[in-house]
């Protein structure tokens, strides 16, 4: 089974509590460099970078899938969205202590 795609996103551009602002374009770049080509319906990993309390890198994850901009949201220049999962977002550091890998 292939991985989805892992995309940076800023956490602070949250239409909601499960939406978050995606890209401008139908295309983004994964964190290996690679395009990803958007389309709605599509499963993605989404991460921004964050610190823990002793100032150690521990980024702020997420799962989801790609969809349009709706009407009445903000953000008007944006094409893409993603719409996050149920398990919301969490640090990376809570998925490795309850065994889950990204």
């Amino acid at each position: 089974m292939t991985r989805p795609p892992v995309i940076y996103v800023d956490f602070n551009e949250m239409v909601s509590h499960d939406v978050v602002a995606l890209s401008q374009t139908d295309v983004r770049k994964d964190v290996s460099g690679r395009d990803v080509h958007l389309r709605e319906g599509l499963p993605i990993s989404i991460y921004m970078d964050d610190i823990d309390e002793n100032g150690k890198p521990d980024n702020l994850v997420a799962e989801g899938v790609v969809v349009p901009r709706e009407k009445d949201w903000r953000f008007s220049v944006v094409k893409w969205f993603c719409k996050i999962g149920p398990n919301g977002i969490r640090h990376e550091s809570d998925l490795t202590v309850r065994g889950e890998q990204r």
